[in-house]
């Protein structure tokens, strides 16, 4: 396991727990953010979960199985690709860097975990 893919896929990994539990919490941001985007916010549940349960499988890519790893990361990217469509879509343009950056780790989790296994 290269330092590397320690090091990116626990940025990854505390990102997404983060995000989670701030959808879980109903957080003013995600609220507004919500609101913002025409997202119901009987979404926050779904998607909170989607994001702890994609820091779930990271970590158990490294503590020894990686295909899960490598599944989540997949996972990962494709909730945050669709993420930035929900942006365009609403037109939100100014907080795309947000999401941006969560499929940048999860991209980067996916290439590193990847080539680990």
């Amino acid at each position: 396991m290269s330092t590397a893919y320690l090091v990116v896929t626990l940025i990854t990994i505390a990102a997404n727990a983060w995000a989670a539990a701030a959808d879980f919490a109903r957080a003013k941001f995600v609220l507004a953010n919500s609101d913002q985007l025409g997202l119901s916010r009987s979404w926050l549940p779904l998607l909170g979960g989607l994001k702890a349960a994609g820091a779930a499988g990271l970590l158990l890519g490294l503590v020894g199985v990686p295909y899960v790893g490598v599944a989540a990361a997949a996972g990962l990217a494709l909730f945050f690709v669709g993420a930035i469509v929900v942006h365009v879509r609403a037109r939100v343009l100014g907080k795309i860097p947000i999401p941006g950056g969560f499929l940048a780790l999860a991209a980067a989790s996916l290439a590193l975990a990847a080539t680990a296994s």
